[in-house]
């Protein structure tokens, strides 16, 4: 043995096995410093939690379609375009992202029939939900405006198609 290895263990009689806090360990490296998931920020941007609230709001039973009357209009011209894209998933809603809160405001078309307490209720409780779910980032507020009812006789505008 050498002078270097014979120093970095410890003393023990033959045949005892060695105090684990007396032995030194060699050439260890630690990288970085801590806990991987503090190295570095993870940025969220609006339209990421907008496409995620417009998703699962759509997913709610009594929600027809989402947006005022203009903004669906629009986006029915811009579907018939070529070239310009399937149905806007943000359509009607609006995301205040911060670096560990968001907040939202969702514009819905309910229809006739059902409560409309309770399908706010539903599509909050789902927003919610699916938004700290897939963010991490705390919902504090989900603002929801009814801008229409859609009724039975109105001319189907080609409804929004919704999640299974």
């Amino acid at each position: 043995m050498t002078d270097m290895t014979q120093r970095e263990r410890p003393e023990t009689p033959q045949g005892e096995q060695p105090d684990p806090q007396q032995t030194r360990k060699t050439n260890v490296t630690k990288r970085g410093g801590g806990d991987p998931a503090t190295r570095g920020r993870t940025t969220i941007a609006d339209g990421v939690v907008e496409k995620i609230a417009g998703l699962a709001a759509r997913d709610v039973l009594g929600v027809h379609a989402m947006g005022s009357g203009l903004s669906r209009t629009f986006g029915a011209v811009r579907d018939r375009v070529p070239g310009g894209g399937a149905k806007s998933a943000t359509r009607g809603v609006k995301a205040e992202v911060g670096e560990l809160q968001t907040a939202l405001d969702l514009e819905i078309v309910v229809e006739y029939g059902v409560s409309i307490g309770d399908v706010a209720r539903a599509v909050r409780e789902n927003v919610i939900a699916a938004v700290e779910r897939m963010t991490s980032l705390e919902v504090v507020e989900v603002n929801i405006a009814v801008s229409d009812v859609k009724l039975p006789e109105e001319e189907e505008e080609e409804p929004e198609t919704r999640l299974q």
